[in-house]
C-alpha cells in the first residue's frame, strides 16, 4: 500500500470516525486534514496558510453581511407583515393557513436566507395560530419545517455564495436568479400536498380573496421585499458586487427595522449583532478548515478516484444523476449544510458537469435542495429539532407527519435534476448566462 492510499484512508477514515463520535464538524474537518498532512510529511505551517487563504476571499465577505441582514430583518417585526401578505394571496384556499405558511416562507426566505431562522420566526407565530384554528400540531409543524427550505433557494442565500466560492468561477448573480423558479416549484409541490391533506382532514378555508386587501398588504410589505430587490437587481445589473450589495442591504435592513417598522430598538440591534457573531464564528471556522480539507482531497486525487468509482457502477446518465442525489441526501442526514457544500462540491462537481452533463449552476441548486432536505431528517436535522421545539410536538410525530411532504420535495428535486431550464431560464433571460455544454 503506497503512501497516497494510506493518506486517503487516514483523511476519510478519521473524518468519518469523528463524525460518528459527534465531534464538532469544524474539528472533524480540521483534525482529519492535520492527520493527513502528517502522513504525507507536509509542514503544518501549510495548514495555517490554507485556513487563512480559505477565508481571504472578497466574495466570501458577502456571507457575514447576508447573515446580518437576515437577523436584523427577522428581528425587526417583518414576519407578521409577510404572513399578512401571504394570507391575502392564498388564505382563501382549502387549508388556508397551511398555504399561508408555505407562501410566507417563500417571502421570508428571500430575506433571511436561512431555514432555521424561517422555522423559528414564522413557526413561533403560525404553528400556534394553526393549532388554534383546528389544524393538527404535527401537520402544522411539518408544513413549517418543509416550507422553510424555500429560503435556501430564494436569494439572497449565503449558502449559494459559499457554493459559488467553492465551485470557483460561478456568477453569484446568476445563482441568485437560478433560485427563484426552483423555490417556486418547491412551494407549489408543497401547496399541492397540503391541499390534498387538508381536503382529507377537512381543514377549513380562510377569508375570501380581496384584491384591495392584497394591494394594501403589498404596500405595507414593500419595504421588506425591497431589500431582496436591491440585492438581486444590483448584482444582476452589475451595479455592484455581491459583497457590496450585501453591505448595502445590511444598512437598509437596519433603517427599515429601526425607523420604518420600528420592530427593533438599539438594544435589540446589539443583541441581533451578538447573534450574528456567534453564527459567523461557526461558518468561518468551517470555511477555513474545509479549505485545508479540500486541498488534501485535490492533492490525493480523490475527485478523480470518486469519478472512476461511480462510473464503474454504471454509465447511464439518469442513474448517475440519481446516484449523486442519493449521495447528497445521505450526507444531509449526518452533516450540516455548509460542510456538505464545502466538502462535497470539489468531489462531485466534476462528475456532475463532465460525466452527467449538468450545468454548474443547475448542480448548485441540486446541492442546496438536497442539503435542505437533509436539514429535515434525523439524526442531525437541525430544522427538524427546531420545528419540534417550536411546535412543542415530539420529533417522532413530526417525522411521521412530514413523510408526505418528503415525497413532494423529492418530486421537486427530480424535476430540477432532469429539467435544466427550471434553474437556467432566469439566468439566461435576465443575467445573460450561457449554459455550459459538455
Amino acid at each position: 500500500m503506497d503512501i497516497a492510499t494510506i493518506a486517503i484512508i487516514v483523511l476519510l477514515g478519521s473524518f468519518v470516525a469523528m463524525i460518528l463520535l459527534r465531534f464538532p464538524i469544524a474539528y472533524a474537518v480540521g483534525l482529519s486534514s492535520v492527520l493527513c498532512m502528517v502522513v504525507r510529511g507536509i509542514s503544518l505551517n501549510d495548514m495555517c496558510r490554507l485556513m487563512v487563504k480559505g477565508i481571504s476571499s472578497f466574495s466570501l465577505m458577502a456571507v457575514p453581511f447576508f447573515i446580518t441582514m437576515g437577523v436584523l430583518m427577522g428581528s425587526g417585526g417583518i414576519s407578521e407583515k409577510l404572513i399578512a401578505l401571504a394570507n391575502s394571496c392564498v388564505g382563501w384556499m382549502r387549508g388556508g393557513l397551511a398555504q399561508v405558511n408555505i407562501v410566507a416562507s417563500y417571502f421570508f426566505g428571500g430575506i433571511s436566507g436561512s431555514a432555521s431562522a424561517d422555522t423559528a420566526s414564522l413557526g413561533s407565530i403560525l404553528i400556534p395560530m394553526m393549532v388554534k384554528e383546528g389544524y393538527d400540531a404535527d401537520f402544522s409543524t411539518a408544513v413549517t419545517i418543509t416550507s422553510s427550505c424555500e429560503g435556501l433557494l430564494v436569494p439572497p442565500s449565503h449558502n449559494m455564495v459559499i457554493y459559488a466560492t467553492t465551485a470557483g468561477g460561478i456568477s453569484v448573480g446568476s445563482l441568485f436568479l437560478a433560485g427563484y423558479l426552483p423555490g417556486a416549484l418547491l412551494a407549489l409541490t408543497l401547496m399541492i400536498g397540503s391541499y390534498i391533506i387538508s381536503v382529507k382532514r377537512g381543514y377549513k378555508k380562510g377569508d375570501k380573496f380581496s384584491p384591495i386587501t392584497l394591494l394594501k398588504q403589498l404596500a405595507v410589505s414593500f419595504w421588506a421585499l425591497a431589500a431582496v430587490i436591491i440585492v438581486v437587481v444590483g448584482v444582476v445589473c452589475g451595479l455592484f458586487t455581491a459583497t457590496e450589495s450585501a453591505a448595502i442591504a445590511v444598512v437598509y435592513s437596519l433603517i427599515v427595522s429601526v425607523f420604518i417598522y420600528r420592530g427593533l430598538n438599539w438594544k435589540g440591534v446589539w443583541k441581533a449583532l451578538d447573534q450574528c457573531v456567534n453564527t459567523l464564528a461557526i461558518v468561518l471556522i468551517l470555511i477555513a478548515t474545509s479549505s485545508a480539507f479540500g486541498y488534501c482531497l485535490t492533492m490525493l486525487h480523490v475527485p478523480d478516484l470518486a469519478a472512476k468509482a461511480i462510473t464503474s457502477l454504471t454509465t447511464n446518465r439518469i442513474i448517475l444523476i440519481l446516484l449523486l442525489n442519493l449521495i447528497l441526501l445521505i450526507l444531509g442526514c449526518i452533516m450540516d449544510m455548509a460542510p456538505i457544500i464545502l466538502i462535497a462540491t470539489p468531489i462531485l462537481l466534476p462528475i456532475a458537469t463532465k460525466i452527467c452533463g449538468l450545468d454548474p449552476i443547475q448542480f448548485g441548486i441540486i446541492v442546496v435542495l438536497n442539503c435542505g432536505i437533509g436539514l429535515l431528517t434525523p439524526p442531525v436535522g437541525a430544522v427538524l429539532f427546531i420545528g419540534s421545539a417550536v411546535g412543542k410536538t415530539p420529533m417522532e410525530k413530526v417525522v411521521k407527519a412530514t413523510l408526505p411532504f418528503y415525497i413532494c420535495m423529492i418530486i421537486a428535486l427530480l424535476l430540477i435534476s432532469f429539467v435544466p431550464q427550471i434553474s437556467l431560464f432566469l439566468p439566461q433571460i435576465f443575467g445573460g448566462y450561457v449554459p455550459t455544454n459538455y
